[in-house]
């Protein structure tokens, strides 16, 4: 299973947010940024500070995508 951040960043767009104003009202480092960028996980505190500053819930940021090899597939 993997997490796609492509609704934040869509969301982004639409409000016309940058990385840097997103880094700058959520608290968190540039890092995490690349790493959503990456589609890496990043913790429960970091989404839920970009919650706090999108005004939004968890599902309007991310999805999780299944594959064919998840242990819950099976």
């Amino acid at each position: 299973m993997a997490v796609s951040y492509k609704k934040l960043f869509h969301m982004m767009i639409e409000q016309n947010m940058s990385n840097a104003q997103l880094v700058e009202q959520t608290g968190f480092s540039a890092n995490i940024i690349t790493r959503m960028k990456r589609d890496s996980y990043i913790s429960l505190e970091s989404i839920e500070r970009i919650c706090k500053a999108m005004q939004c819930n968890v599902d309007d940021i991310l999805e999780f995508n299944f594959d064919g090899n998840d242990e819950v597939n099976k």
